[in-house]
């Protein structure tokens, strides 16, 4: 199988997505290194797992500590001998029109969603490019393919994700090093709550649609099958998501003037 022995690195691996994706990953021969700011949520999730404490390494670690980012890589590889997949799922939302946002809320998603998963990835990539092997898979959100109101920014960064990730892709082909992009809808966790409001603070509210969403243990069950798979972009959430990434590359005045009349 494709995971067999596999040493996978899931960041942002203490709650929602990540941990969804410990635990279904856990169903299999593989070894885990799971990343987060709150070593505690870490070991809470590394207990679930069930998994022999050998197999998982618990590594805390701030994406926003690029400087840290090398000795990070060093440390995976010190204790398992090599990475084979790394699952970059840390990140965060946004709930607030533009007009309404503080220009340092824009930078602050710009430094967690996207320029520490290009750091991480430039840490990784030597190895992966000495080894002729490697997997990487990027969280990024249908709202990188669909700008919707109150995530402009959001939006903006996810859309970077994957114009990087498709770059990267081709760029080490060569290599055969795998790229899959993953663009969640509305799923089942805390991300809006942890979404930041247009001055910066959180918005510690739950989104009708996100409470209604795909529960992250459905989620991370597909996107582990598109791992598995080797697929290059998956979308996964409801049938109005889905459907509005396509409608939006075939019919996009009918999605805009749709999205007019969108609240939350």
């Amino acid at each position: 199988m494709y995971l067999d022995q596999k040493v996978i690195w899931i960041t942002g691996a203490s709650s929602g997505i990540g941990e969804a994706l410990a635990l279904e990953l856990a169903q299999y021969p593989v070894r885990l290194v799971l990343s987060a700011r709150r070593k505690e949520e870490l070991e809470r999730v590394a207990a679930l797992t069930q998994l022999p404490s050998k197999d998982v390494l618990i590594l805390p670690m701030d994406m926003l500590d690029i400087e840290s980012m090398s000795q990070k890589v060093d440390a995976v590889i010190q204790y398992f001998g090599h990475i084979d997949i790394v699952i970059q799922n840390a990140g965060v939302s946004q709930r607030s029109m533009v007009k309404d946002t503080v220009f340092q809320v824009y930078r602050d998603l710009m430094e967690i969603n996207f320029f520490s998963v290009v750091a991480l990835t430039q840490a990784v990539l030597p190895h992966f490019t000495q080894r002729k092997s490697g997997h990487f898979v990027a969280i990024s959100s249908v709202a990188g393919k669909i700008g919707t109101p109150l995530r402009g920014g959001y939006g903006a960064t996810k859309h970077a994700v994957i114009a990087f990730f498709d770059s990267l892709r081709a760029e080490v082909f060569p290599d055969h090093i795998d790229v899959t992009v993953i663009c969640p809808g509305y799923i089942k966790t805390q991300i809006s709550f942890n979404a930041l409001s247009g001055d910066g603070s959180k918005h510690n509210q739950m989104d009708t649609n996100q409470a209604k969403g795909m529960l992250p243990e459905v989620c991370a069950r597909r996107i582990v099958q598109a791992i598995i798979a080797r697929k290059s972009e998956v979308y996964i959430g409801g049938w109005y998501e889905v459907m509005g990434v396509y409608l939006k590359r075939f019919v996009p005045n009918l999605v805009y003037r749709t999205l007019r009349l969108k609240k939350s």
